[in-house]
């Protein structure tokens, strides 16, 4: 960044050029969205064309979700294949996460991890404050799960899980969960939680007798795995970073 620039974000930014910048829409359109009464800085509605705001202080709100401006932080999505390490780095040399971004100039971390078995969506990221919001317990912040597991599970099931079951580090209990398929002695289930422990999942479904064979999670709040393939990095919308700073309060 020249020294002008930095002079020019000192002594604010125009709100519509900056929500351009940010990839939210043209400054025609965004023009309309602040004489709409649709966006707020520092939790104020702005309805003024001449507002000038920090693009590194301010907090913005576009329909009650938070945009992103500053232009270091970076949100990522990424489909971890099964055997991957859910680390930066391995004194080993096995494959892990950060042999994939290792090509980038930012510091990125893992958000939470999946164990080498685990498949499905691990979110990396340099932003600390919400990286750490989203690993916190108290936040609760849902992940959706699916695993396919030993038996045929019976009706009743969803009904206990829900109700929770004691493990070895204290009861865990599932916010939902439906069966989606049964065929040759497995059984297909999707299960969502904001629990966090260690291997829970698992110590969840050996316990009341159905061993996960393979586990995938499909999403966390609102981000959503979706067609993404196993390996393959993707950066997060807008809207889905938006819901990931709402689900944590920001």
């Amino acid at each position: 960044m020249t020294d002008f620039d930095s002079d020019a974000r000192r002594e604010g930014v125009r709100l519509q050029k900056v929500l351009a910048q940010a990839g939210v829409a043209s400054r025609r359109a965004a023009e309309e969205l602040i004489a709409a009464g649709r966006v707020s800085v520092d939790g104020k509605v702005v309805r003024e064309m001449g507002r000038r705001v920090d693009p590194d202080r301010a907090v913005v709100h576009v329909d009650g979700s938070r945009i992103v401006l500053r232009e270091d932080l970076v949100h990522l999505a990424l489909n971890k294949p099964r055997g991957m390490l859910s680390t930066m780095a391995d004194d080993r040399g096995r494959p892990c996460v950060g042999d994939l971004v290792a090509d980038r100039v930012e510091r990125l971390f893992h958000v939470g991890r999946l164990d080498a078995d685990t498949e499905g969506l691990l979110l990396l990221t340099n932003d600390g404050e919400l990286g750490h919001r989203l690993m916190h317990p108290s936040f609760e912040v849902q992940k959706t799960y699916v695993a396919e597991v030993a038996g045929q599970v019976p009706r009743d099931l969803g009904k206990r899980l829900r109700a929770g079951v004691t493990l070895e580090d204290g009861p865990v209990s599932v916010d939902s969960f439906r069966l989606v398929d049964s065929a040759g002695g497995r059984s297909m289930v999707e299960l969502v939680l904001h629990e966090g422990r260690k291997h829970v999942v698992r110590r969840l479904m050996d316990e009341v007798g159905h061993p996960v064979l393979r586990l995938v999670r499909t999403a966390i709040g609102e981000v959503q795995m979706g067609g993404q393939r196993p390996g393959r990095i993707r950066p997060l919308t807008h809207p889905e970073v938006g819901s990931l700073y709402r689900a944590v309060g920001l």
